[in-house]
């Protein structure tokens, strides 16, 4: 499986879902806390292309998005091959 990340805040109820469907699907992901760790917010936005809103999700070297995005491969049946190695 191909690593997961994931830029979040605990006030974010889109963080929390994304969380929940990559833990129903039994994806181990490395969560980076925003509000935890603001300097990384730079980072993140520099990696997600100037997006800046959380969650911002990367699977491997693919920024996938946010949490709509990340539902919307599920919906499409396209996130499993995306996780795979």
């Amino acid at each position: 499986m191909k690593q997961v990340e994931i830029y979040t805040s605990p006030l974010c109820g889109f963080c929390h879902a994304a969380k929940r469907l990559l833990k129903q699907k039994g994806v181990n992901f490395s969560e980076v806390n925003i509000l935890a760790n603001p300097g990384r917010k730079p980072e993140m936005i520099q990696r997600a292309h100037g997006r800046h809103t959380v969650p911002q999700i990367f699977v491997g070297d693919r920024h996938v998005g946010g949490c709509d995005e990340l539902y919307a491969l599920e919906r499409a049946g396209k996130l499993d091959s995306l996780l795979a190695a």
